[in-house]
C-alpha cells in the first residue's frame, strides 16, 4: 500500500546548548531515496558526515525492496525469476506474514494486483467490476506465497506483492541501526514521512513532530496542524487519505484498499499516527488500522497495547481525536 510522503512535518529547533553551554553542532542532510526524500538530523562529537554511507546502505536496501527497481530482489520475484533472497527482504517478508495475521488480513502485501486495478499501484486503472475483484482476490493472500529453503514459492505465479506499506518504515530502522553502530545516539532519521527519534534535539529536549489537519487535497505540510506530540527513542507513522485518492462519478475513492473486501474503504478514519519500537511495525500498522476503520481500530489497539496511536477522524462533519499514546 502507498504511504503518503511527507505526512508528517518535522519540528526541529535550531538553537540550543548543552549543559555546559557548548553548543552541540548537529548535522543535517537531505537525499531522494525509495522513491521519495529523507531528512537526517544527528549530532556526533566526532563531527563525521555520514551521507555518502548512508546513501551505499539505501541504495543496497534498494536493491533488494524496492518494487521501482525491476533488477530488485522484489521485482525479480514478481517476475517469477530464480533469485536469491537477501537478510532485507527476509525480514520484510516475515514480518508481513506477522501483520497479515495479527491484523487478521487489513495488512497484505500480496494485494498488490488490486491496488493496481483502482489505480494506485504499478498497472493502468481498469474498469471495476464485482468479477475483476473476485478474479484478482483469487491471487492474493499470504498464504499463497511462503519461503521454502529460502526460495520464493508460489501457489500461482500470478501472485504478487508490493512491499511499500512497511519498506520505507523498516530502511528507517536500517539507517538508524547504521548510526547506533557508528555510536551516534541523538538523531532523526524521516524517509517518506516515517520516523525514528533517539536521544535529543538540539534544545536538548525530546523531539517535536507535528501532525498535518487532514482535510482533503491539504498538500501543505506543516501549514495547519491537528496536534504535536514529544518523542524520543521511538518510531512512528501515519497513514490517511486525504492526500492519494480521485474524484469519479462524484464518488471519492481513496488509495486504502480493504485486502478482505478488494474495495477502496469508505469509514470515517481519516489518518492514523502510529507509535512503535521499531518503525516498521509503525508503518505496517498504520496502514492496517486506516483499513480497520475506527471502531475496529480502538479494539485492535485495546488488544495490542506494544503499539500506541494518534486517531483522527469524522462525526457529524468535524475532527475527533483518539489516542493512547503515553507520555513519550
Amino acid at each position: 500500500m502507498k504511504k503518503i510522503s511527507f505526512f508528517i512535518i518535522l519540528l526541529i529547533f535550531i538553537s540550543a546548548s548543552c549543559s555546559n553551554n557548548k553548543e552541540k553542532k548537529y548535522i543535517s542532510f537531505s537525499n531522494k531515496a525509495l522513491g521519495t526524500f529523507y531528512n537526517i538530523t544527528y549530532f556526533d562529537k566526532n563531527d563525521r558526515n555520514l551521507q555518502i554511507q548512508i546513501d551505499s546502505v539505501l541504495d543496497k536496501f534498494n536493491m533488494s525492496l524496492s518494487a521501482y527497481n525491476p533488477n530488485s530482489i522484489i521485482s525479480k520475484v514478481n517476475q517469477n525469476v530464480d533469485v536469491e533472497l537477501d537478510d532485507y527482504f527476509l525480514n520484510v517478508f516475515y514480518q508481513a506474514k506477522y501483520f497479515y495475521e495479527i491484523t487478521e488480513g487489513a495488512f497484505d502485501i500480496s494485494a498488490s494486483p488490486l491496488f493496481s486495478a483502482w489505480g494506485f499501484g504499478f498497472g493502468n486503472k481498469e474498469k471495476i467490476t464485482p468479477e475483476l475483484i473476485d478474479s484478482l482476490k483469487q491471487f492474493t493472500g499470504m498464504e499463497k506465497i511462503t519461503v521454502v529453503d529460502g526460495k520464493i514459492i508460489k501457489s500461482n505465479t500470478r501472485v504478487n506483492i508490493n512491499a511499500n506499506a512497511l519498506a520505507k518504515g523498516y530502511a528507517v530502522d536500517v539507517v538508524a541501526d547504521f548510526l547506533l553502530s557508528q555510536q551516534i545516539e541523538n538523531f532523526l532519521i524521516e524517509i517518506g514521512g516515517e520516523i525514528v527519534v533517539r536521544g535529543k534535539n538540539k534544545n536538548s529536549e525530546k523531539w517535536k513532530i507535528g501532525i498535518d489537519k487532514p482535510y482533503d487535497g491539504n498538500l501543505n505540510t506543516g501549514e495547519t496542524l491537528m496536534n504535536t506530540i514529544e518523542l524520543t527513542d521511538k518510531a512512528i507513522a501515519t497513514s490517511g487519505n486525504y492526500r492519494q485518492f480521485y474524484i469519479e462519478d462524484g464518488k471519492k475513492y481513496a488509495h486504502t484498499i480493504d485486502p478482505v473486501t478488494g474495495y477502496p474503504t469508505q469509514h470515517s478514519l481519516l489518518s492514523a499516527t502510529v507509535i512503535a519500537a521499531d518503525c516498521m511495525s509503525a508503518d505496517a500498522i498504520a496502514t492496517s488500522l486506516m483499513v480497520m476503520g475506527i471502531e475496529k481500530a480502538k479494539a485492535f489497539l485495546n488488544k495490542h497495547p506494544e503499539y500506541q496511536a494518534y486517531l483522527i477522524y469524522e462525526e457529524n462533519a468535524e475532527y475527533k481525536e483518539y489516542s493512547t499514546i503515553a507520555d513519550n
